[in-house]
C-alpha cells in the first residue's frame, strides 16, 4: 500500500520495533529515520510535537538517558532549553514518533500508532513480550 509513513526509529527500542512491526503489518513500508543517527532538525521536531498534541516536556525521554543529570528536571527551563538539549543529545528526544496522512503520535505504547494507520491490517498482530494487539481478522484488541 502506497501509503506516505514516517517513523523516527531507534532499532534498540522494544516499543520502536513493535511499532515498525505493526505498521508493516498494515501492509505499508514506512520511510524509517534512525533519530539517534539523523536526528530531526529544530524545525521538524517542533512540529511533530506539536502536531501530536505534547508539551515539549511530554517529548524528552526521561529513562536511560542523560536526562537528570543534565538537570532537566527543572520546571523553570524553557521549551527552547528543552529543545536545545534534545537536539544536542537526540536519546532524549522519546521515541517513537511515527507521522501520517492521518496524524502524527508518539507511539507509547505503540499500539497507539494504530490511530494513525489506515484499516488495513493483515491478520493477528502480538507484540514482542506476546501481548495481542490485533486479532485474526487485524482488528484492534486494545
Amino acid at each position: 500500500m502506497t501509503v506516505n509513513v514516517t517513523i523516527y526509529h531507534n532499532p534498540e527500542c522494544g516499543t520502536s520495533r513493535n511499532t515498525l512491526a505493526m505498521i508493516h503489518n498494515a501492509g505499508i513500508e514506512p520511510t524509517v529515520i534512525e533519530y539517534l543517527k539523523t536526528p530531526p532538525s529544530r524545525e521538524q521536531l517542533v512540529k511533530m510535537i506539536a502536531d501530536a498534541g505534547l508539551s515539549v516536556r511530554e517529548a524528552i525521554r526521561q529513562k536511560g538517558t542523560p536526562y537528570a543529570q543534565l538537570g532537566l528536571d527543572n520546571l523553570d527551563l524553557t521549551d527552547d532549553q528543552l529543545l536545545d538539549a534534545m537536539l544536542k543529545d537526540p536519546i532524549l528526544i522519546n521515541r517513537p514518533f511515527v507521522i501520517s496522512p492521518l496524524g502524527t503520535r508518539l507511539a507509547r505504547p505503540s499500539e497507539v500508532v494504530l490511530d494513525i494507520l489506515p484499516d488495513t491490517h493483515k491478520g493477528p498482530f502480538a507484540k514482542e513480550d506476546g501481548q495481542q494487539v490485533l486479532d485474526a481478522e487485524g482488528k484492534r484488541l486494545v
